[in-house]
């Protein structure tokens, strides 16, 4: 009796100390340097922004936050390395509608959970997408594309099976009521070159990798998929000015940690993070990318619009068809 008394208060004195040493650990956070996982290559949109929000985080916490870059896998394997990491808030993941709401649908079996493995701390960027089409193309406007859509058999081009730029165009296709061909490339840089080429008519393509094409005259810009037009593309169309109503062509990015972080670390990262894209400098920035900032709301509604966006595009990727592995 005098051994199990013993055992209860040996076992609730270690469960207060443990206590005490994660409410230390939570009140002096951060106290080593953290670690942003992008799961695309260097150099691009992603690994651009969070390079920046890791510079203005590492002043603010007076702590060095690294960027790796881990890719492979459609996002899935840097995805995975933040989901598996010790929720402690010192592994954070340079997200987007891909790994956090697309894959959830896309893929048939994940290692990780977006629903809980994961947490959105704050939205950072929405990149806007614009229809463009070869120069020679009869196609100048939206409803040429449909006209054209409708008498032929259109191929289409996008950055990979499952993408934003293949699922917002099987969304379009079923809001016009047309059916075009789509031919998936390994990413847009490709996909883009074909289009110039004249291999493939027509794409959707986030703005920043084809702002300097349009430009150049090498593409030419159909609409925009925004509800207003883009203030680096006055001249072009919205995507409610050629009748697509309800229709927003734009991926988000956001910040999220490890599922299970610590209320506390959430919340510290969660004001800091908006401190940052409130900033005027971090909207500068993103708008020389062609972006736009987002407003996050608090951890609540974060997790609310996580789970409408997991049901909105699970229902494109049925519709479409997509799968991938």
């Amino acid at each position: 009796m005098i051994f199990k008394r013993f055992t209860r208060l040996a076992l609730a004195a270690a469960v207060f100390t443990m206590a005490e040493v994660s409410a230390a650990s939570t009140q002096d956070y951060p106290s080593r340097p953290l670690t942003i996982v992008v799961p695309y290559a260097a150099g691009g949109t992603l690994d651009t922004v969070a390079r920046h929000i890791g510079k203005s985080l590492g002043e603010k916490f007076g702590k060095p936050v690294l960027v790796e870059n881990r890719t492979g896998g459609g996002t899935v394997i840097g995805t995975n390395v933040v989901a598996k990491a010790a929720p402690d808030g010192y592994t954070l993941l340079m997200g987007s509608s891909t790994p956090l709401a697309i894959n959830a649908t896309l893929y048939k079996t994940l290692p990780y959970d977006p629903k809980t493995d994961l947490k959105l701390l704050a939205l950072v960027a929405a990149s806007p997408l614009v229809m463009v089409v070869n120069p020679a193309s009869p196609i100048r406007s939206y409803a040429d594309l449909v006209r054209e859509a409708k008498a032929r058999s259109l191929p289409y081009a996008s950055a990979g099976n499952g993408s934003p730029h293949h699922l917002f165009m099987e969304l379009m296709m079923s809001m016009a009521g047309i059916h075009m061909t789509h031919i998936p490339y390994r990413g847009t840089p490709p996909a883009l070159t074909d289009v110039v080429a004249g291999q493939v008519p027509v794409m959707f393509c986030d703005l920043i990798s084809c702002l300097e094409m349009m430009k150049a005259g090498k593409v030419r810009p159909i609409f925009s998929g925004t509800r207003t037009r883009l203030p680096v593309l006055p001249d072009v169309p919205s995507s409610t000015e050629v009748g697509l109503t309800d229709f927003h062509a734009a991926s988000w990015l956001g910040i999220a940690v490890t599922g299970g972080t610590p209320m506390p670390v959430q919340s510290k990262l969660h004001d800091e993070i908006v401190g940052i894209v409130k900033s005027q400098g971090f909207k500068d920035a993103v708008e020389k990318l062609g972006m736009t900032t987002m407003e996050s709301g608090s951890l609540e509604e974060l997790d609310a619009f996580v789970q409408k966006e997991i049901v909105r595009w699970g229902e494109v990727v049925k519709k479409s068809g997509a799968t991938a592995e």
